[in-house]
């Protein structure tokens, strides 16, 4: 455990820490087995002990979230929406492109704060949108809305988690990591619970 916890601190000691957080969320837009939050936590609870500096990482998060963004809007522009499109009607990713689609027909912009927490939401709504070629401006005004708030989230989440465990850090990024978790499953929860209510609305009628 200890010998974990130095490897930790070794890694955030460097001053690439902040680019590898940048390419891990970045990646993470098109490609979400990607740890990029977990990193982002992980750093943020580290940095109580004032490496890596909590505001850089912040940044890092939210510049690397934006970069992703914009090239999963590329790829979507470019046919990866219609792609997910086709896929079997029972799979998941195809389930989340239907989603996506008509949230982004429903509230715009203003879908891609809230897909952020939602499981696949983030890459399915960022697809969608390149797909129906909602205008670059406003994406690039919501976008970067939703990275800046998301990096705020988890910086801030993983930073008082590691001031809570101050004499324990790797129990303030699983308690960090942990609330994500529980938070992300929250939405997703609420939302199936919206859908299953609609559905057996429409059933009754």
């Amino acid at each position: 455990m200890e010998s974990t916890l130095d490897l930790l601190r070794q890694t955030v000691a460097s001053p690439w820490v902040y680019l590898l957080i940048f390419g891990l969320t970045a990646v993470d837009a098109f490609f979400p087995m990607v740890p990029g939050e977990a990193a982002v936590i992980t750093a943020s609870v580290l940095a109580t002990g004032g490496n890596p500096d909590l505001a850089v990482v912040i940044a890092a998060a939210a510049f690397g979230a934006l970069a992703g963004d914009h090239v999963s809007y590329a790829i979507g522009r470019g046919g990866g929406a219609h792609r997910l499109a086709r896929l079997p009607a029972e799979s998941r990713r195809r389930a989340g492109s239907e989603w996506a689609r008509r949230a982004v027909d429903r509230r715009g912009g203003l879908i891609l704060t809230t897909a952020r927490y939602v499981p696949g939401g983030r890459t399915a709504v960022t697809l969608t949108m390149g797909a129906v070629r909602y205008p670059r401006r406003a994406f690039l005004l919501f976008d970067t809305i939703a990275a800046v708030s998301w990096a705020l989230y988890c910086g801030l989440l993983g930073y008082f988690g590691g001031l809570a465990f101050e004499r324990d850090p790797l129990r303030g990024i699983l308690a960090g990591v942990g609330l994500s978790v529980a938070f992300t499953l929250l939405i997703e929860a609420a939302r199936w619970l919206r859908v299953r209510a609609k559905r057996r609305a429409a059933a009754s009628r």
